[in-house]
């Protein structure tokens, strides 16, 4: 069992309440339940994170990303923006602590999820050894499309790289590493599973030949493009830690001007890449992979609509979430 020990909380605040009476606040383990420190002389304007802060001063392990604080032992964990006044406490008040294990920043995470894509697909598109037969190995496809799926592929998952070193911003929030090692197996596995197919010696060229290739060619592009200019648009989007503090709106680039229509185009031009290509490669787990993404990138949507909508109240009521008047 932890070792009960007492913090002074008094130097954690940056303004001094003289009236008003200080509390006091026990910490226990949520899983054993057993007491973990105890803070002292706590005024009550100090937040969650302030408390967390306290903890890592006498746990250094557990830095403030890492912790989960909470009312009751199986309970929501509290935000970090939460004042202690402001929970259903008393002066003395009891926390639960839960350890989340490591954590990565959404930087790393984001680099991590587009790296092993974009590695993976090439192995199987330069055919190496033990993949193929070996009478395939770093051989090339006779089909055109192929060589094109690879560009888009690749082209696809670099600019990603690009965006998340150079223009997209990112809040302190993070990701535990279990987490982040599923999503990556996830992202690989699905991307294996395509490439296999695509770059297989006896894979079939579309249907509909060249003119679904160039069509579908043609809409991917334009959704890169699209892309990359809603990400310009948010890149200069004001916001405090994960919320923002003003609302996107559409510039003279015309591809930007889906956010007259919907809260998170970035999401419908990135669904309309995928579709695009699961099209110009008439491949199906390349439309499997289509279809799981849209799933998730309408519950992504969906929360920053919301998150929209309650902190700005002239909000426009034409924006749907990522599938114009619709969805």
């Amino acid at each position: 069992m932890l070792e009960l020990q007492k913090l002074d909380g008094w130097s954690t605040c940056t303004r001094a309440l003289s009236r008003a009476a200080f509390f006091e606040v026990e910490i226990q383990d949520a899983r054993t339940r057993g007491p973990l420190c105890f803070l002292d002389k706590v005024e009550p304007s100090v937040s969650v994170a302030d408390i967390k802060n306290l903890i890592h001063k006498n746990y250094p392990r557990w830095y403030p990303s890492r912790q989960a604080l909470k009312l009751h032992p199986e309970g929501k964990a509290l935000q970090d923006h939460e004042i202690l006044e402001d929970l259903p406490v008393g002066t003395t008040a009891t926390m639960f602590f839960q350890d989340l294990g490591p954590q990565l920043g959404w930087a790393m995470v984001f680099l991590s999820e587009c790296v092993g894509p974009l590695l993976i697909y090439l192995l199987f598109y330069f055919r190496l050894p033990f993949i193929y037969s070996r009478e395939n190995n770093y051989t090339s496809s006779p089909h055109t499309v192929v060589n094109l799926a690879c560009i888009c592929h690749s082209f696809h998952y670099t600019k990603k790289l690009l965006e998340t070193i150079f223009l997209h911003h990112f809040s302190q929030g993070t990701m535990p590493l279990q987490n982040m090692t599923l999503n990556c197996l996830y992202y690989c596995g699905l991307t294996a599973w395509q490439a296999y197919y695509i770059n297989h010696p006896l894979y079939t060229a579309p249907s509909y030949g060249y003119l679904q290739v160039i069509c579908a060619l043609a809409v991917f592009l334009v959704c890169e493009i699209g892309n990359f200019s809603t990400h310009l648009v948010l890149n200069k989007i004001k916001c405090n830690k994960s919320r923002p503090t003003e609302i996107p709106y559409p510039t003279e680039n015309p591809f930007t001007w889906l956010f007259f229509f919907v809260s998170c185009p970035n999401y419908t031009y990135e669904v309309g890449a995928c579709v695009s290509f699961a099209v110009m490669t008439q491949c199906l787990p390349a439309a499997l992979a289509s279809f799981l993404g849209f799933v998730q990138m309408i519950i992504w949507a969906r929360v920053k609509h919301r998150t929209y909508v309650q902190e700005f109240p002239d909000y426009p009521e034409l924006r749907t979430a990522i599938i114009p008047l619709v969805l």
